[in-house]
């Protein structure tokens, strides 16, 4: 029986009351009706918060899911698409078999055939075209040992920095926000901060809906203390509303004037910390010169709360309000993700939030920090931290350093000069090369980019004309439609690996049953197309995921992610360990910079005289962050008289991504089968469209037929389309421009119209 979105929200949250007691809830619907037997300690493979996760398994078959209870990251607690896991294990749509396409048709191959062809082709390309004719793109999904040998084989031996995942398409603004304010990458502090935190400000995020958790942490914490105060800004409502106590609006890709002018009530009306500011910021303008505190407050006279309305389309009294909640507020914590991340200024977003922080110095004490929420389970463990994208190298380590690329190659038993100094190609220009035939053959792991790209008919192309290789659990899928070869992965908990979550934890994952069919882990997929290519040697020794881990971590040891003392034999007791763990028998850190975190204690204390914090990351400079005074700039496709309404898209509660795993749920599938466009009931009003009229949502780059949910969302301008069918391809309609230092596209924003159909 179908059930309404409302009464399946309903559902979800008292499930996850009842997971955070161990209590089946629906007998026999939940879980099948099936009898558990043993019970396994693993973690979610959803979103970037972590949840522990308690799996049951029954003669071969995983029967069941809980929350764990000891894990302190969800404590018990799970949304309503993890309890739903374990129909993706066993599902219809698996691929089993490897494949190999044959007069325009896939058929079924043995693993030898396969791993043949392709280590033939990508020779054949290598020889002819040189090793950047080649690339690899995968996956924040991906394990951290997976991606580490996809970087061996592709950096390491083939000698290409073509390696990417989709991370640059969701985080990559973070990381360039992180990097430019703090001078390292990831979060200062930790989901603990929750629980201390006075005030939330949520940005760009329907944390309710994408991180279910997390909200339902907030939402206790702002219950037992009625004092806390959340201020939203974001140009859509969503059920985070229901905890808000002010909600901004802008238009979408206006706000950097809105934090701007936040950032002049809390310098003009005395919430400013100059004393932090003095002794751990340095203030610098677009071209890294250095400013006084006199000369931002003088850079922030052209954003007075009037002047942003005037772009932002929120009201100045709003923004006051919103500026006066954060300075008095004793402790604050921003969050964020993609409403911030994908946008033609990402990076100066997130620098913009920060600086609330930095000036303020609500930064390194409990209850405070500016925290990016992480899309995808190991977008930090994996391609973060362990060099997943085409400019950096495992351990937090750089192509362009030598030092760096000596260091690696040491470890991997290759020589220097096989890392090139240069980064490789980002997504977009990656995609664009396969256009081109700059590259001739990909492998891509773990992730859907024919389906997820922005822009997303025009990179179809180079799909169709290159040798494209697919390791993918299941079958079919938008980009397999364009594989050559498709190659029969192990999903979780048919393979043991680790993941690192949002608050720099890294948690271990058991494996529990034998992989469906053929299939096999993707670390040893790579571990033996290498050897079929020739690099028997480099890939002789790894026999195991601990191997694989061990030396992944010995490239940590002196770094700010150092994980030395998170073996595998102590993550499969504990919950997870945050890093810097540098020793066996260290706890774990909760704040970053400061006393507690064990870098920091070991500074000389000449270096720490007279300061709380020492920003000691590898773009800091003398231990200090950077307030930037980023100017307002336009998103890359403002509306116009032609194209007067903003699109953006995003995920619900019910489903993730490309649906290769909410989709094999029959109960997930009910409660939302169909892809819609939100649209304001006054824009509807004027464009003569009613709730369910089937509507055409139009932007420069094609146009889409789609139903009309006509509901108090999104404000007036604005319409949002999930992105997770494949019948509905929103991404077709997306804007590709990226932002110029994280190369991250501008999802969030594309001039629109729409028409009845």
């Amino acid at each position: 029986m179908a059930i309404s979105r409302r009464e399946f929200i309903k559902t979800s949250a008292a499930a996850t009351a009842a997971a955070s007691i161990g209590v089946q809830l629906f007998p026999g619907k939940l879980y099948g009706g099936a009898f558990w037997t043993t019970w396994h300690k693993s973690v979610c493979r959803y979103c970037g918060v972590g949840c522990g996760v308690m799996i049951g398994e029954k003669g071969g078959k995983i029967t069941a899911i809980k929350g764990d209870n000891e894990n302190t990251v969800n404590n018990g607690h799970l949304c309503l698409k993890a309890f739903y896991l374990n129909k993706a294990v066993h599902a219809d749509t698996r691929l089993k078999h490897p494949m190999i396409r044959k007069n325009g048709k896939l058929v079924k191959a043995s693993w030898d055939e396969a791993l043949d062809l392709v280590a033939k082709k990508f020779n054949e390309i290598r020889k002819a075209h040189g090793g950047n004719a080649l690339a690899f793109y995968g996956s924040g999904q991906a394990e951290t040992e997976e991606t580490y040998m996809a970087n061996k084989l592709f950096k390491g031996c083939i000698g290409t920095n073509n390696v990417e995942g989709n991370p640059r398409l969701c985080m990559a603004s973070a990381v360039g926000g992180y990097l430019t304010s703090l001078g390292a990458d990831e979060p200062a502090g930790t989901y603990q901060d929750i629980e201390k935190a006075k005030l939330f400000m949520l940005v760009g995020t329907n944390t309710a809906e994408a991180h279910p958790i997390v909200f339902e942490r907030i939402m206790r914490h702002k219950n037992k203390n009625p004092d806390v105060k959340i201020v939203i800004i974001d140009p859509r409502k969503t059920p985070t509303d229901q905890v808000a106590d002010l909600h901004l609006f802008p238009k979408p890709g206006f706000d950097l004037a809105v934090f701007n002018a936040i950032a002049h009530i809390l310098v003009n009306e005395g919430y400013a910390d100059e004393s932090f500011i003095g002794k751990h910021v340095f203030i610098k303008d677009n071209e890294e010169n250095k400013h006084t505190f006199e000369e931002y407050k003088k850079f922030l006279e052209d954003y007075t709360p009037e002047n942003a309305e005037k772009i932002s389309g929120v009201p100045a009294q709003d923004i006051i309000k919103a500026a006066r909640m954060f300075g008095k507020a004793k402790t604050a914590m921003s969050m964020w993700t993609m409403g911030l991340n994908q946008r033609m200024r990402g990076v100066w977003a997130n620098n913009l939030i920060t600086n609330l922080h930095l000036i303020t110095g609500k930064i390194g004490v409990p209850g405070s920090d500016a925290f990016s929420l992480t899309g995808q389970p190991n977008a930090c463990g994996g391609v973060r931290e362990g060099g997943g994208l085409c400019h950096i190298l495992p351990g937090h380590h750089l192509v362009v350093k030598e030092a760096h690329r000596k260091k690696v190659a040491k470890v991997w038993g290759v020589p220097a000069s096989n890392i090139q100094p240069k980064p490789g190609k980002h997504t977009i220009a990656m995609f664009s090369a396969l256009n081109t035939g700059d590259i001739k053959g990909i492998y891509i792991m773990c992730t859907n980019p024919a389906h997820s790209l922005p822009n997303l008919s025009k990179y179809w192309k180079g799909l169709k004309e290159q040798f494209v290789v697919v390791a993918d659990s299941f079958f079919p899928t938008m980009t397999t439609d364009y594989a050559d070869v498709v190659l029969p992965a192990a999903f979780w908990t048919e393979k043991e690996g680790i993941y690192g979550c949002t608050e720099r934890r890294s948690q271990y994952m058991p494996k529990i049953i034998d992989p469906a069919g053929e299939a096999r882990w993707d670390a040893f997929i790579l571990r033996d197309l290498g050897k079929k290519m020739g690099f028997e040697k480099e890939f002789a020794k790894y026999e195991t995921a601990e191997i694989m881990w061990d030396e992944y971590r010995s490239l940590t040891k002196g770094k700010d992610m150092n994980l030395m003392g998170a073996s595998y034999n102590r993550l499969k007791e504990v919950r997870g360990l945050v890093w810097p763990v540098p020793t066996e028998d260290h706890p774990g850190t909760y704040k970053r910079f400061t006393d507690g975190d064990p870098i920091y204690d070991a500074l000389p204390a000449e270096k720490k005289k007279g300061r709380r914090m020492y920003f000691y990351g590898p773009k800091a400079k003398d231990g200090k962050a950077t307030v930037w005074m980023r100017p307002h700039a336009d998103p890359g496709e403002p509306t116009d008289a032609e194209f007067p309404i903003a699109l953006t898209t995003g995920r619900i509660l019910e489903h993730w991504h490309t649906l290769t795993m909410t989709g094999t749920s029959p109960e997930l599938n009910r409660a939302v089968p169909k892809a819609y466009v939100e649209i304001n009931p006054a824009d509807a009003k004027k464009m003569g469209i009613k709730n369910k009229d089937q509507v055409i949502v139009e932007t420069r780059r094609g146009e889409l037929e789609i139903e009309a949910r006509v509901i108090d969302r999104p404000a007036p301008g604005t319409v949002f389309v999930p992105f997770h069918w494949r019948e509905w391809p929103i991404n077709v309609l997306c804007s590709d421009v990226f932002d110029p230092g994280s190369k991250e596209p501008e999802y969030k924003v594309a001039a629109a119209r729409i028409r009845k159909a």
